[in-house]
């Protein structure tokens, strides 16, 4: 990665609104606002020449600048409502940037609410990038039970998916995975021109199941803080 022809920008994506857990992405997590943990794994990297807050809320651009990173600008009306997607946000921030000179050939989107990042994941990802000249990273983890013998109901009544499957051996199926959501490495030029995070040449990065978890609920935010701590045990 010293290839001083590649510029790496990292976008933390943290607008203000939320419904169900408010003022989610700077709620208190073991410590410290949640947001706080995607901008130190991004600087404990030591690969990106930017890292930076996306935001439309002046609290959350505080609590941001406060742990390193920078907030050049803020996010539009248009990219801070319920249907902007995290494209839209990204495309934006390239665009924005461009306005001011900076122009970057690969960018990682980091969640604000992704405390199981680190800097070493990170960095792992942006390698297996540019090493595979790849379209894009993402990091996945292998589902606990196989997908392929779910059932569904119908009726009211248990119906095997994929009936062809029900007998098979676990360990006879085919390995499946799914999207962490905590970030994304990207080649900005195939980026913009696909306009999504998973291209043809996409590449993953895998995961344990002990550091990944969806924070939609309050629920989730518990469950969160009780592997958090379980791992920082685990350290010492």
């Amino acid at each position: 990665m010293s290839d001083k022809s590649i510029d790496m920008l990292a976008v933390i994506t943290a607008r203000g609104q939320s419904k169900r857990i408010p003022h989610k992405n700077i709620k208190e997590f073991c410590g410290k606002p949640i947001l706080a943990y995607s901008v130190e794994a991004a600087k404990k990297a030591g690969i990106f020449d930017e890292i930076m807050v996306s935001t439309d809320d002046g609290e959350i651009a505080r609590v941001g600048k406060d742990y390193g990173a920078e907030v050049p600008f803020l996010r539009s009306a248009k990219t801070s409502d319920d249907f902007a997607t995290t494209a839209d946000v990204l495309k934006e921030v390239l665009e924005e940037y461009g306005k001011r000179g900076k122009y970057f050939t690969h960018i990682c989107c980091i969640y604000p609410t992704a405390p199981f990042v680190t800097g070493e994941k990170l960095k792992e990802a942006m390698e297996i990038l540019l090493e595979n000249h790849a379209d894009s990273v993402m990091p996945v983890v292998r589902f606990s039970f196989p997908p392929q013998r779910c059932v569904a109901v119908r009726d009211g009544r248990l119906q095997a998916k994929w009936e062809e499957y029900m007998n098979c051996r676990s360990q006879d199926l085919e390995p499946l995975y799914h999207d962490c959501g905590q970030f994304y490495c990207l080649n900005t030029e195939r980026f913009l021109k696909e306009g999504k995070m998973i291209m043809q040449n996409t590449f993953p990065v895998f995961m344990e199941e002990m550091t990944v978890q969806d924070i939609d609920t309050i629920e989730d935010w518990k469950i969160a803080e009780m592997k958090y701590r379980i791992l920082l045990e685990q350290k010492e």
